[in-house]
């Protein structure tokens, strides 16, 4: 009878997992903070007497958003 020859679990292929840095990710989070604090302003107050754009196109482009969220725009 042979003997079969099993791979050691010392053997394995994994990849080191390497922290990422909070350095690293600060200028993405604050980036992205900025950007969805732009979209909510859009969604929820571009309007009436705060509006920077004048027209309706804002109101309409993000009309269904607005209800989604429970903003009142009626």
């Amino acid at each position: 009878m042979a003997n079969s020859v099993a791979p050691s679990a010392s053997t394995s292929a994994t990849p080191a997992i390497t922290p990422i840095s909070l350095k690293a990710i600060a200028p993405w989070a604050a980036f992205f903070g900025i950007l969805m604090l732009v979209l909510l302003y859009f969604v929820g107050a571009e309007q009436g007497a705060t509006s920077l754009i004048s027209g309706t196109d804002v109101h309409e482009w993000v009309h269904d958003g607005r209800h989604l969220l429970g903003f009142p725009c009626h």
